[in-house]
């Protein structure tokens, strides 16, 4: 535990800066996006929402300033772990690297203009999009929005280590115009890794593993899910369930020969909160509202475990979690002011609000 004190000074000296809910309910309450700004602008996002104000305006501005602060946390907390649990973190990390290049696939597989693609992505203009721990930098990411398709992101990957799952999925891609596996091939990668890399741990860094089961239960869920809802074949979506949840693979394909996914939310039972996603996915066949209602569950339960933990791995993953909340939280009050949704509307979807 020694190992970890310096860590947890370092991490205590930072958590004051997490925005309060007092302030999220301001937030809530802001009447537009201008107004939303002005009240980060005295927080730690100030200095970036001021840089970003110089090229960008509105929401997209916020979106960068987030992001930018979000990569400095992350760099933070990466920086702050000890030796021994840096590698875990590292490979944690990468995650960042996947979204990315989830933007950039989608960009490409529906003709979105390249522009679009560059402010949603975690980075900032002079240091590693992937974090200090992460493999592709701004240029790498820049490169691969110059790319004309999908085929060619994938193979500007391969020397990164994430070309060749994305490959081996192309055939399918070109035939059904899907990209949906392709994604999930790279976050199969990646848990992969990263559960390989966490089993070198022992004692506290039990509560990081269960934090990874809860997080590949979510995952393997919404891909029950979504192929069920795209009516995937079983043969086809049970090579991109992903080991190390507690469902296990037969309790997911048996959820999987489930005839609609209404009958996949009441077989699953009222442990994981799928009914919570029922009322949007019967309104407009949006399945968001399963995952945000599996996400809030699983980010209320881990952060408690982790701060009962703190002189360990569980205190950096901790703080790793609160910052990607309230990132996630921060877009949800952006967007939801862009679409116009009220106060009430969007606070169903926060978690910060719910934490106590």
């Amino acid at each position: 535990m020694d190992t970890y004190a310096s860590s947890l000074g370092r991490i205590k000296a930072t958590v004051p800066g997490f925005l309060r809910k007092d302030l999220f309910n301001a937030l809530l309450a802001a009447r537009d996006i201008g107004e939303v700004a002005k009240l980060l602008e005295g927080t730690w996002y100030g200095g970036e929402i001021t840089q970003a104000m110089g090229a960008l305006t509105g929401a997209e501005a916020l979106e960068v300033a987030v992001n930018r602060q979000f990569v400095k946390l992350n760099r933070f907390a990466y920086n702050a772990s000890p030796f021994a649990g840096r590698p875990v973190v590292g490979a944690y990390l990468r995650r960042w690297d996947i979204e990315n290049i989830g933007v950039i696939l989608s960009a490409k597989a529906y003709g979105r203009l390249v522009s679009e693609g560059e402010s949603f992505l975690v980075s900032d203009r002079e240091t590693p999009a992937g974090l200090s721990a992460g493999l592709l930098s701004i240029d790498d990411l820049r490169v691969l929005l110059s790319q004309s398709s999908v085929e060619g992101v994938a193979n500007q990957l391969v020397k990164f280590g994430y070309g060749t799952v994305l490959l081996q999925q192309l055939d399918a891609f070109n035939t059904n115009r899907d990209i949906f596996p392709l994604i999930q091939a790279l976050e199969k990668q990646y848990y992969e890794q990263l559960l390989a890399m966490a089993r070198f741990f022992q004692g506290d860094e039990w509560v990081v593993r269960q934090y990874l089961a809860n997080e590949l239960d979510v995952r393997n869920l919404m891909t029950v899910l979504k192929a069920k809802d795209r009516k995937i074949a079983l043969d086809d979506v049970s090579p991109l369930f992903l080991d190390g949840g507690t469902f296990t693979q037969k309790a997911l394909s048996d959820l999987s020969n489930l005839a609609s996914v209404q009958e996949i939310v009441g077989s699953v039972g009222s442990a994981v909160p799928l009914a919570d996603g029922v009322p949007s996915y019967t309104e407009n066949g949006s399945l968001t509202g399963f995952e945000l209602a599996m996400k809030r569950q699983q980010a209320e339960k881990n952060l408690v475990r982790m701060r009962q933990y703190p002189l360990s791995l569980a205190g950096i993953f901790g703080f790793l979690l609160q910052a990607e909340v309230e990132r996630s939280d921060l877009r949800k009050i952006v967007y939801g002011k862009v679409y116009g949704w009220s106060g009430d509307r969007i606070s169903k979807d926060l978690i910060s609000t719910k934490l106590a």
